[in-house]
């Protein structure tokens, strides 16, 4: 074999594996080019971003409001750990988000940091426990206890918020003021026992969708 030939020989052989290895590539699944999904805390302000209420927005304000609560006498020298209910929240502002996720991660906060100090009424629980209490009474269900005598619980506090926002648009960009105050109301005077708030302003080039 002249070296013509050990050259063509060589060469078919080093290409033939990448002659298959293209075939194989080209039928199976091919992963989309892109920037990859970056994991972040969850205060922490990420690339993708607007102008509106985000997750970094939500860990401060309601990090803020815990501790104020717990600051104030009516729960601080408390003989014993108020009750307290969750009035929705009011959205005023142009995003359309999930406005209740703040009291759940303010109640979240709360219990899990402040075991003792304040207690929640679950009353979204209501017809399902009476339901319950309807299966006792009828014998259809099991008690521990007397069916006919009701343990639900009155609410000593009202915790509610709202959200209200004030918006700038112009030909250079966006701006969003967002004003976020939380009060709780005494159920049995009315009066505002305590309140609190926190504001955050933002400006941006483009506006972004929120879901």
């Amino acid at each position: 074999m002249n070296r013509t030939s050990r050259f063509l020989l060589l060469a078919g052989a080093t290409a033939a594996p990448v002659f298959f290895a293209g075939c194989v590539t080209s039928q199976g699944v091919q992963n989309p080019s892109g920037v990859a999904v970056t994991e972040m805390r969850p205060d922490e302000r990420g690339f993708v971003a607007g102008t509106g209420v985000e997750s970094q927005d939500l860990v401060a304000v309601t990090d803020k409001m815990a501790r104020s609560i717990l600051g104030i006498p009516a729960i601080a020298q408390a003989r014993m750990a108020p009750t307290v209910v969750l009035d929705p929240v009011t959205n005023n502002t142009r995003f359309p988000i999930n406005k209740d996720i703040f009291l759940t991660r303010l109640r979240s906060q709360l219990n899990s940091k402040a075991t003792g100090r304040v207690s929640f009424l679950d009353r979204q629980m209501m017809k399902t426990l009476e339901h319950e209490r309807q299966l006792k009474q009828s014998g259809q269900v099991t008690a521990s206890s007397d069916p006919n005598v009701v343990e639900f619980g009155g609410a000593d506090y009202f915790l509610t918020g709202q959200l209200d926002g004030l918006a700038t648009r112009t030909s250079q960009g966006t701006s969003d003021y967002i004003l976020y105050t939380f009060h709780l109301t005494d159920a049995r005077t009315s009066r505002i026992v305590w309140e609190d708030s926190a504001e955050i302003k933002k400006q941006g080039l483009e506006d972004a969708a929120y879901r």
